[in-house]
């Protein structure tokens, strides 16, 4: 079910949302060649206890995991791009380490990625990481009223094809605001001028995501950690949204970042 949320509402969701960009800037920050993949959850753990925040992720049980999520933050790492489980991983210099997290506040959820290189960046994974927050950008830029769904997820194939990343059709954004996922699905390429019509109080998690050479993906034995077929490198950049009367709104951007799509 499509729920319009009031501007009342989604000032609500924007309190999530930029304590969801203090913490993911504060885990970026610690993302450093050494640091181990728990350190960052259990840093996001005490994050999210001492704002009195719940975790979407923790006992999170879709058709596709194996089990409840026992984590408050998905940490991929070079191949993985979707749902990294943390685990017992010490981050070694050019790892390129997607954050990707999800909480509410006073019932309200917001979500957020972003992807970065720890310590000596790699030309081929910053033009990766560059591309993913370009589609953001013009998929973000695409979410005004009066335009259609299909408007949002063709600026961000867009700028795939520009940039020649193939683009995976099978997890994509969607619909948030009172849960994690709400209707209704966006997917990262498509028809410009179809499908559902923006209105004002639309609210989304428009997350593009790439591999470097595949569309294709596996999943790793504990079920979650989703990686490029071919082991290619990947990248993730979502944002939550509202959609309003002019341009949208960007809830989740971070203070150290532009509040508006590039």
């Amino acid at each position: 079910m499509l729920e319009l949320k009031t501007p009342q509402e989604i000032a609500a969701m924007g309190v999530t949302g930029a304590f969801i960009a203090d913490l993911l800037d504060d885990l970026a920050q610690r993302a450093q060649p050494g640091v181990n993949l728990l350190d960052l959850e259990h840093r996001a753990r005490d994050l999210i206890a001492q704002r009195g925040a719940v975790s979407c992720y923790w006992d999170y049980a879709p058709s596709f995991g194996r089990g409840p999520f026992r984590n408050v933050i998905c940490l991929a790492v070079n191949d993985a791009v979707l749902h990294g489980l943390p685990h017992d991983y010490a981050l070694l210099d050019g790892d390129l380490l997607t954050l990707d997290i999800a909480v509410t506040i006073d019932g309200w959820a917001a979500d957020s990625a972003r992807s970065l290189v720890v310590g000596t960046p790699r030309a081929e994974d910053l033009r990766l990481i560059e591309a993913t927050e370009r589609a953001l950008a013009a998929g973000i830029a695409a979410a005004l009223p009066g335009n259609r769904l299909g408007d949002i997820s063709a600026a961000i194939g867009g700028v795939a094809a520009d940039y020649g990343y193939p683009v995976n059709t099978e997890f994509g954004g969607h619909g948030i605001g009172r849960t994690m996922h709400e209707d209704p699905h966006v997917s990262n390429t498509g028809r410009a001028g179809r499908g559902l019509k923006l209105q004002p109080g639309l609210t989304l998690a428009v997350e593009p995501w790439f591999a470097r050479t595949t569309d294709k993906i596996v999943y790793d034995p504990d079920g979650w950690t989703i990686r490029s077929a071919d082991g290619s490198r990947t990248a993730h950049s979502e944002h939550t949204i509202a959609v309003t009367d002019g341009a949208p709104l960007v809830l989740t951007a971070s203070k150290h970042a532009a509040a508006s799509p590039r």
